[in-house]
């Protein structure tokens, strides 16, 4: 308060006619302030509420109730020439041809399409895990085993994965199902339900054979973060000849999130073998590679240089003879935390949840963190293998678990299962042997139909 108008108010009240005028207006004054602060906090604490409501249906735990067909009948004569052992759910989940009951389950038709297009009413901004997905275009979204960057400057999210939009086809009798390179696609959104195409941002070689991006090598897994000092967007990604023994990783670069990437080249990082693999990027601004290693063996972690695109010579192994593959890392109040997957190709398996205090290591397998469905559903992740972990601007305490539902009869159709992940409740089993370790906070993923994320 000035002293001008101290002074001022002095000789006002001096004359004794306008000193309950002014009195009363410093009261009226004061009684405003009081209720606008009063309301705030209201409207703050039924903010709070609302969270906690909507965090509450997220974690609600929604089963699913799925049957097995009944087995085919069978001649007396087949059956005893070869006794047929019983179908799994995984057996009808792989079986690709049309008589298969659940098939329409787990790979529902284009009728089901989720399309931001549309007047979906109660239906809008709801993700629906395992239904085709459609972009702005009403084209179905190609961004196979990718990850999400939220580019500050932007304002915007952008989806990088595998476009997978071709024939899928073996490339020997003993070979994997496959399609040839396309390259990497990029989708943007400000809200992560409506995608708008941007296109191939790194496209395949269709004719020199020595090129690593040569159509009938192997691009998987690309993920890109954003290095603030030179300005670059770099993505890193899994590359391999098509008998999978290059084992590499390849770096590209960008002026901009939207490509095109000029792709600088590959290697194998720290002398090793690189299969399946992700990046990290710490609140300190240092960046982590993260990689199956040894065949599948063991994962390797190590920080990039300061342009993100080549690795240091520190790196550590952890998870050693575990076998697992398809990293994904987040980080929550401190604390490191990775989704994993086992290793057995197309088919789906068991994730598994690790923490650790420093991302260097040790870390410590904390459990399966799939919640809900049914057991199938909780040991097959549901049916899904993990790609990214995304952290959401402005929600600390909720993340996006991002997997796909591979199909490999038919690898373009395959689908995108996006779940809510959260980290705060008490682990299950407490491990037998914590060697001194902190009692680590569950990671849970849960299954639901259909959800939306709060605060839209």
């Amino acid at each position: 308060m000035s002293r001008d108008f101290v002074q001022s108010t002095s000789r006002l009240c001096s004359g004794g006619r306008l000193f309950p005028l002014v009195v009363g207006c410093l009261l009226f004054l004061h009684l405003f302030s009081f209720a606008h602060q009063r309301n705030a906090r209201s409207g703050e604490t039924r903010l709070n509420t609302n969270q906690r409501t909507q965090f509450s249906i997220l974690e609600r735990v929604e089963e699913e109730n799925i049957q097995l067909p009944q087995p085919r009948k069978r001649s007396a004569r087949a059956a005893k020439r070869k006794p047929k052992r019983p179908t799994t759910f995984i057996d009808e989940f792989l079986d690709e041809s049309s008589p298969s009951q659940l098939r329409h389950v787990f790979f529902p038709d284009q009728r089901t399409a989720v399309d931001s297009r549309k007047d979906n009413g109660n239906d809008t901004y709801y993700f629906h895990p395992g239904r085709i997905w459609l972009d702005t275009e009403g084209n179905p979204i190609q961004a196979h085993g990718g990850g999400i960057l939220y580019d500050s400057r932007t304002k915007m999210y952008y989806w990088y994965g595998e476009y997978k939009d071709g024939p899928t086809y073996h490339a020997h009798k003993k070979g994997a199902a496959r399609v040839d390179v396309i390259g990497v696609s990029c989708y943007s959104s400000i809200d992560l339900w409506t995608w708008k195409n941007e296109g191939i941002v790194l496209a395949a070689e269709e004719k020199k054979e020595t090129h690593d991006l040569y159509k009938l090598n192997v691009l998987e897994r690309p993920k890109v973060i954003h290095n603030e000092k030179t300005g670059k967007y770099v993505m890193w990604m899994h590359i391999d000849d098509v008998n999978y023994t290059k084992a590499s990783v390849g770096v590209a670069i960008s002026n901009l999130p939207t490509g095109p990437f000029n792709y600088l080249y590959s290697k194998r990082p720290h002398g090793y073998d690189s299969r399946d693999m992700t990046l990290f990027k710490d609140d300190d601004g240092v960046a982590y590679l993260i990689y199956s290693s040894e065949h599948n063996k063991d994962l390797h972690i190590g920080p990039l240089n300061e342009e993100y695109i080549d690795v240091t010579e520190s790196m550590r192994k952890i998870l050693i003879g575990q076998h697992r593959e398809a990293p994904a890392l987040f980080k929550h109040q401190g604390t490191y935390y990775m989704i994993t997957s086992g290793c057995t190709s197309w088919s789906p398996n068991e994730a598994l949840a690790h923490a650790s205090e420093s991302i260097m290591g040790p870390w410590e397998t904390i459990g399966n963190p799939c919640i809900g469905g049914n057991k199938i559903f909780r040991l097959t992740t549901f049916f899904a293998q993990g790609t990214f972990v995304v952290p959401l601007t402005g929600v600390p305490d909720l993340f996006i678990f991002m997997a796909d539902r591979w199909n490999p009869a038919d690898l373009k159709d395959s689908r995108y299962v996006w779940l809510p992940l959260t980290v705060g409740r008490p682990l299950d089993h407490r491990p037998e042997y914590s060697f001194g370790l902190p009692l680590w906070s569950r990671v849970s993923i849960y299954w639901h139909k259909k959800w939306r994320l709060p605060y839209r």
